[in-house]
């Protein structure tokens, strides 16, 4: 996979899994953020092995059926929003990429038309 130098740069936190669920590429923050399960020595790590088997479930589902999840989670007094979604080659889910953003406790939200 090549990398891209504003994926390292940038603020969230992005981890690459394959159709098999190991992880691929973790940019800057995802490395700090697992640094205590190995940072960067996760990739080549499956994701199940870092998971319990309910999460384990939810990716198999992703993986197999190609769509995304999105969530919220609190976590040592930060709030963040995780976004789960297939990337594809060829046509066929190739393994999914997860976006991990803090957020503010207090998010504003817009309905705009």
């Amino acid at each position: 996979m090549q990398k891209m130098e504003w994926i390292e740069s940038c603020p969230a936190s992005i981890t690459v899994c394959d159709a098999e669920g190991t992880i691929i590429a973790m940019n800057e923050k995802a490395h700090t953020t697992f640094i205590k399960d190995g940072g960067r020595l996760l990739i080549g790590q499956s994701l199940f092995d870092c998971h319990n088997e309910h999460s384990n479930e939810i990716i198999r589902e992703l993986l197999a059926e190609g769509r995304s999840n999105s969530y919220t989670i609190e976590k040592n007094g930060i709030k963040k929003f995780i976004y789960q979604c297939p990337w594809r080659q060829d046509g066929r889910v190739a393994g999914l990429v997860e976006f991990s953003f803090e957020i503010p406790f207090e998010l504003p939200h817009f309905v705009r038309s």
